[in-house]
């Protein structure tokens, strides 16, 4: 026993200080776009959508250790990657498409950071929506000057005051075991049910997470001797695992917290009135927290989504330009929006969607680039490997399919 304890603190050792880059990309998962979508799923429909949550995150696990192990092989974001591969023309669409998303993912961030600021302090919208940019700037300016490992424990630091903030509900109201149980079951009930919950696949697959992912263990490790690489991957595998294992906690949490205490109440289909109601039904202490949550959610993705969107544009265009003048560029569309009233939860839920129809675009070359034995060598992935990462691009877009359908018919 003791010598299986000093092996486990050994490797625990080993494994320990190369950990961080997945929580970064994590933080992606918990984003307010979530909050809104599974706050929504839950109030209007109970446990039904819970099924797409866990299948999100298995595919979520998959998916980031794909672009982390494609960082570590290569030394290359996989923008970078695709930017030396594709002719201008289809390389110039591929960035266009991926700012799209980008610039959704920042709606939702600043959106939900000023709502936050609302329930808090009664902050009008658009000055909530310029503090959360000013303070993500300060964020994305401690990653300039202190570095990316900095960064990854402020940033880690930020997902466990989420987790706390977002969870906390539950334990004042519990969810049903048998409604927990009948969520796992996968069904629909009509269009708005597949629109939620390719909103929720949005928020929970994010395709800016997939891009920087890489970017991220390029940053960290630089280029790997391949004789370091096994166990690099190993300890990926392990970062993974914990960061989206935290994540997913969170966002099964928010719609099992509006099951439980939300469904049937009205208005509790926006955050403002889902927070209201965890007010009165759990008292103002654990409405609070919530509301802290909800800011850490829209201060750190913030500050990872602007990073990934640099990501991007380094990778397929080959230009930079400083983050925080990134910053300030696209928080404009974000003030906007806000400025002409347009509704913040279901702007959040939208711009979700949005991101749903990003994801086949990073997943399906990353699942090209990982199974590329002349790039991935002996890392290359097998044909289950393969097979599996096929059935979700596969589904991603059927879901995608049905949705337009869906909604040209109604």
């Amino acid at each position: 026993m003791t010598t299986t304890v000093r092996r486990a603190a050994q490797t625990r050792a080993r494994v320990a200080p190369l950990l961080g880059p997945a929580f970064v990309a994590a933080i992606a998962y918990v984003d307010p776009g979530n909050v809104a979508a599974n706050l929504t799923a839950g109030a209007r429909y109970g446990y039904l959508l819970l099924w797409v949550l866990v299948a999100a995150n298995a595919m979520a696990v998959l998916v980031q250790y794909q672009s982390a192990k494609l960082g570590i092989v290569t030394g290359e974001s996989l923008p970078g990657v695709l930017g030396s591969r594709l002719r201008r023309g289809p390389r110039l669409a591929f960035w266009a498409q991926a700012e799209v998303v980008a610039a959704a993912t920042d709606i939702a961030e600043v959106v939900g950071g000023a709502i936050a600021l609302h329930l808090l302090f009664g902050l009008p919208l658009v000055l909530g929506g310029g503090i959360v940019g000013v303070v993500s700037m300060l964020l994305l300016a401690t990653q300039d000057r202190y570095g990316q490992r900095r960064f990854e424990v402020l940033v880690a630091a930020l997902l466990l005051v989420i987790a706390v903030g977002f969870l906390s509900g539950l334990v004042g109201n519990p969810p049903d075991a048998g409604g927990v149980l009948s969520g796992i079951v996968p069904r629909f009930e009509g269009t708005d049910s597949v629109l939620l919950a390719a909103s929720m696949l949005g928020a929970t697959v994010m395709p800016h997470a997939i891009y920087v992912h890489s970017a991220l263990a390029r940053d960290r490790f630089g280029v790997v001797p391949d004789a370091r690489r096994p166990a690099l991957l190993r300890a990926t595998r392990f970062d993974v695992g914990g960061a989206l294992a935290l994540a997913g906690l969170v966002n099964i949490g928010l719609l099992l917290l509006a099951a439980a205490s939300l469904r049937g109440v009205a208005g509790t289909d926006s955050i403002e009135g889902a927070h209201a109601a965890i007010r009165t039904a759990l008292g103002g202490g654990v409405a609070g927290v919530f509301a802290v949550g909800l800011l850490a959610s829209g201060l750190a993705s913030t500050s990872v989504g602007c990073y990934a969107g640099a990501t991007v544009m380094d990778g397929l265009i080959h230009r930079r330009i400083p983050l925080l003048l990134r910053r300030a560029i696209t928080l404009t569309p974000a003030l906007l929006l806000l400025g002409l009233g347009a509704d913040p939860t279901w702007t959040l839920v939208v711009s979700q969607v949005v991101l749903s129809f990003g994801i086949p675009f990073a997943v399906i070359p990353l699942l090209r680039l990982g199974r590329d034995r002349a790039l991935m060598g002996r890392y290359a992935n097998g044909p289950w490997t393969h097979g599996v990462l096929v059935a979700v691009a596969s589904l991603v877009v059927v879901l995608n399919i049905a949705l337009v359908v869906l909604l040209l018919a109604g």
